[in-house]
């Protein structure tokens, strides 16, 4: 997969060795029951919610649940439960720290706003899980305080960035750092990575 994607946006050949090991750090979150958590503003505020959709049910696949989960489901109610294991798909746990309105206001007003990625790194993330900070410049102040949060808590950060890669990409276990200078050029480029990783999470994770 990322050798097509390499073949339709050729300018990304210089970032394929870090977008091979930012799925390994993904696999291994996974296969150990681990989630992500994803976080960035504006333009990059709106693909870690798309990254979460495209994770969260199926994304080419169908997904199906389990047998088992499929009869417990009707044990707990033949009724609704003949629909929901008709309809469930499985899910690649993904939570996007830019969606919870309340709890972000709140710690606004009530401590400050630039942390509230972190806080949420603080309460969701356990040792094992992965933050993927989306930042085109690498230096986005409160993508940088969840980071900093996830490191001490022992999560993997993945960063997707441009230009340099920023403060991101000293601080990340992997950068991805597209090589583009503009923001909306940097934005082009970083849809079809994240769509090549979550395709490849699903492939991995997910039979026909």
């Amino acid at each position: 997969m990322i050798e097509e994607l390499v073949k339709r946006y050729p300018v990304l050949e210089s970032v394929k060795g870090q977008i091979e090991n930012a799925y390994k750090i993904l696999e291994t979150c996974y296969e150990n029951g681990g989630k992500l958590l994803i976080a960035g503003n504006g333009g990059s505020a709106a693909d870690s919610d798309h990254i979460v959709g495209e994770l969260m049910k199926g994304f080419v696949k169908r997904r199906p649940v389990s047998t088992e989960l499929a009869e417990a489901l009707k044990q707990a109610d033949p009724e609704r439960g003949e629909e929901l294991a008709k309809k469930l798909q499985g899910g690649l746990p993904a939570i996007a720290l830019t969606n919870h309105t309340a709890l972000s206001s709140a710690f606004a007003n009530d401590v400050d706003g630039m942390l509230s990625y972190a806080q949420q790194v603080n309460g969701y993330g356990k040792a094992g899980d992965v933050f993927l900070g989306i930042s085109t410049s690498g230096n986005s102040e409160n993508v940088m305080y969840a980071a900093v949060t996830a490191k001490a808590k022992g999560l993997k950060v993945v960063g997707l960035t441009g230009k340099t890669g920023g403060k991101l990409a000293k601080l990340a276990d992997v950068a991805i750092i597209v090589p583009e200078q503009e923001t909306y050029k940097i934005q082009e480029l970083h849809l079809p990575i994240y769509h090549a990783l979550c395709l490849m999470l699903e492939d991995r994770f997910y039979a026909e």
